[in-house]
């Protein structure tokens, strides 16, 4: 009994293709996961540099606070003359290093460079508050403010992040309010000052960490577009070559083959000429259809039609040719995955199922492309391939490595039917 040529609902290829569909999706997600980690990568390598930059800056900082803790007069004026003020400065020191040691940990480096960071803007607002130095908005070392503002938006640049920085103001506003000291029109004046430095601040860098991020995405398409066009460019040289080589290597071949055949006398050699001049011929045709493909200029339904006529006159193989759906452009893999397919169903036809009729359906459909073979030769078990024939291997391997399925239905007597299905949305 011939296999039916239409997959009903229990046939098994609604189950493969079911799966092939979740494989497709897991492709894509893998896709989308490897874009996203790379994205990942970058922005942890300038998160990295950046807070390297921040460590050797706490340094020059330190070095600055070591020579102030040094002399006497510079630690009065600061007011830092008590053992406190020792404690202190080798803290910071030490929360410095231990920050550096942990800065290439995704997580735990930027946790630790936030809450660090956090820490000397609480370290500068007591200073600052100090009555001392002038204290409050009066401070000398108000200006310190803006650094610290744009470092937080440089390393952190989401609102919520640059906001500890953003209330040291109004913190040392309160704070002067708390110690008894009024706030005059002039400090006002400051304050509101620095408040516009401090968003004119935050707004310039955090557009430009936007800018940045977006070149970066460019650039990283832009690369991929050129590795895609030297791609392209390769494969266009390799097939002025073959064309230049090969191609007229087995044209002279044809050439010859016909002169001798004019020359020999003896049937059975003439016979052979002419097996000699259709390989040749055969050849230069597939060298031909290769070298479209290499050029993306290869049209898939026009190329299985004419392979089937093709192979109709030179086998004299009853074999119907039938497309239906509206033709779409595929990539080159699948639409060799499918020429092949057809080759290695239509070879097989003829070596071992001695089959006399064969039916090639090409379907494109919305989502997917079918091309379905079915002969009527004498069948085998396709789960006891012979060792040493690896033609149904390969075309599994081709249908795996695209996404696609395979069904293979046959039984001894019964003819063979092969359903190869691929998406079309390929990238």
């Amino acid at each position: 009994m011939e296999p039916e040529l239409a997959l009903g609902e229990e046939n098994p290829a609604n189950d493969l293709r079911a799966r092939v569909r979740e494989v497709l999706d897991r492709r894509k997600l893998t896709d989308s996961v490897s874009a996203e980690q790379a994205a990942a990568s970058w922005e942890q390598d300038r998160f990295v540099a950046r807070a390297r930059a921040l460590f050797y800056a706490r340094m020059m900082f330190l070095t600055l606070g070591l020579l102030i803790l040094a002399v006497p007069a510079w630690s009065g004026y600061f007011d830092l003359t008590g053992p406190l003020s020792f404690v202190g400065y080798f803290t910071m020191l030490l929360y410095s290093v231990a920050n550096l040691l942990v800065i290439d940990h995704p997580r735990a480096g930027r946790w630790v460079t936030y809450l660090t960071l956090c820490f000397d803007l609480v370290i500068t607002v007591v200073l600052i508050a100090k009555p001392q130095v002038g204290g409050g908005l009066q401070s000398p070392l108000l200006a310190t403010q803006l650094l610290f503002t744009t470092l937080f938006a440089i390393l952190f640049p989401k609102p919520l992040a640059i906001l500890p920085p953003l209330l040291a103001l109004p913190i040392t506003t309160r704070l002067d309010l708390l110690l008894n000291r009024s706030v005059t029109a002039v400090e006002l004046l400051t304050l509101l000052w620095y408040l516009a430095l401090n968003f004119i601040i935050v707004y310039v860098l955090v557009y430009l960490n936007e800018r940045e991020a977006t070149a970066h995405r460019e650039v990283v398409s832009l690369q991929g577009d050129l590795k895609e066009l030297a791609v392209v460019e390769e494969r266009n040289r390799l097939a002025r070559e073959i064309h230049d080589g090969l191609g007229a290597s087995l044209s002279s071949m044809i050439i010859q083959a016909e002169y001798i055949l004019n020359l020999a006398g003896d049937e059975g050699m003439r016979s052979e000429i002419r097996e000699l001049k259709a390989t040749a011929e055969e050849s230069i045709e597939e060298l031909r259809r290769n070298l479209r493909m290499m050029r993306e200029d290869f049209e898939l339904d026009q190329g299985l039609g004419d392979y089937v006529t093709t192979f109709t006159e030179r086998t004299g193989l009853d074999i119907r040719f039938e497309r239906t759906g509206a033709s779409r452009k595929l990539p080159p893999d699948a639409q060799l995955a499918l020429f092949r397919i057809l080759q290695e169903c239509l070879s097989n036809a003829v070596k071992h199922a001695e089959a006399r009729k064969v039916l090639v359906r090409l379907d494109f459909g919305e989502a997917r492309v079918d091309l379905i073979v079915r002969d009527d030769g004498k069948g085998f078990d396709p789960s006891r391939t012979p060792r040493g024939h690896y033609g149904l291997l390969n075309m599994r391997e081709r249908a795996m490595k695209l996404g696609g399925s395979l069904i293979v239905d046959s039984a001894p007597g019964a003819g063979a039917q092969v359903a190869f299905s691929l998406p079309c949305t390929l990238d």
